[in-house]
């Protein structure tokens, strides 16, 4: 419970606030209204999310105490405001043409057209954050794990990730699918927003690969061992927590964009994935203090397999409306049967364990 405190605190904080900006634009039934939308957007947060997460903590569990803590405050104010009410600001800035200023007016007093100019750059903001996860996605099941969840398909797809850029391979082809979806005039944008998915995904991987580079000449050096310099994405550091930070951004893409399906009201959005936000930071660190991850082995599996399903399904949503309810369930399906063949595995192993003694 711990874990979760300061976000009671914050939920109950929010709700006031949501329940204030209800009751000043339309009395008693708008503060219900408010409020209930405002429940509801969180739950669909938390619900969209907790994939999320469990990817967060199995890169988070290498960090050392003060990434954790960076994470936790630094990271959850980009993923509040930055990413829940700026960056849709900037979107609408950058593509109408018009300044910051004249776009929180209109998010204000507008939300209608604000929402219709946000809601006009969907396929892109998609395209970007879709072939991002994708690449998250491939790179998870291409390589070569101890531990496998589906045996006959996992290792026939590590084997193939053994030809070099396979996923890059793999993520262009979606994305050249996904662009013939556009209209004419999107295809374009689409086309350069998932290039750019890419290569932030890539350019992560440079630099990540770099200071490995560094750190274990370094290492070298003084005598020590070449292996804690494996995977410095995973062990904290600024490039960890940009990782992360561009992870949660195309997490969110869909939260955001489907949030306006439910309210044209900006501030009602913000406070309900706000709220979502804070609790899935703190499930996330409650996965690695408990070390769930490693108590429940395919919980990991399932999460990534429920971020390749979003991302296809955000790459459909360039011409295809899926509903949000959709989404969430097949993540949470996902991430129930892994928590199931875990449980399954576990029982197994009690059984081998017992029969050895016995013997």
């Amino acid at each position: 419970m711990r874990h979760f405190y300061l976000d009671f605190i914050f939920t109950a904080i929010a709700l006031m606030v949501a329940a204030w900006w209800g009751y000043s634009h339309g009395g008693m039934g708008g503060l219900i209204a408010t409020l209930s939308i405002t429940a509801i957007l969180a739950v669909m947060e938390i619900s969209l999310s907790f994939d999320n997460a469990v990817v967060n903590a199995s890169v988070l569990k290498g960090w050392d105490e003060f990434w954790k803590m960076i994470f936790l405050t630094v990271g959850i104010l980009i993923a509040v405001f930055g990413m829940r009410l700026v960056f849709p600001i900037v979107i609408v800035a950058v593509t109408a043409d018009l300044g910051m200023m004249e776009v929180i007016n209109l998010a204000l007093n507008d939300p209608k057209e604000y929402s219709a100019r946000l809601m006009a750059h969907h396929a892109e903001i998609s395209a970007f954050g879709g072939i991002f996860l994708l690449l998250v996605f491939l790179n998870f099941v291409f390589d070569d794990k101890d531990v496998h969840w589906f045996e006959w398909l996992e290792s026939r797809l590590a084997k193939l990730g053994k030809v070099d850029a396979m996923s890059v391979f793999i993520a262009l082809i979606v994305l050249m699918i996904a662009v013939t979806w556009a209209t004419a005039e999107q295809a374009s944008a689409v086309l350069i927003a998932g290039v750019w998915g890419i290569l932030v995904y890539l350019g992560v991987q440079v630099v990540s690969g770099m200071l490995e580079g560094d750190l274990e000449e370094q290492l070298d050096d003084q005598g020590n061992s070449t292996g804690a310099a494996t995977s410095a994405i995973m062990r904290g550091g600024i490039i960890g927590f940009l990782y992360l930070e561009v992870l949660d951004a195309s997490f969110s893409f869909d939260g955001v964009i489907g949030a306006f399906a439910i309210t044209n009201d900006v501030i009602v959005i913000m406070l309900g994935l706000a709220i979502g936000a804070m609790f899935v930071r703190s499930m996330t660190i409650f996965l690695v203090d408990k070390g769930t991850l490693d108590e429940f082995i395919y919980l990991e599996h399932g999460a990534h397999y429920a971020i390749g399903a979003l991302s296809i399904i955000m790459l459909l949503s360039v011409k295809f409306h899926v509903p949000e309810l959709i989404t969430g369930l097949i993540g949470i399906t996902f991430i129930a049967w892994a928590l199931l063949a875990s449980l399954k595995h576990r029982k197994q192993e009690a059984k081998q364990e017992a029969a050895k003694h016995l013997t």
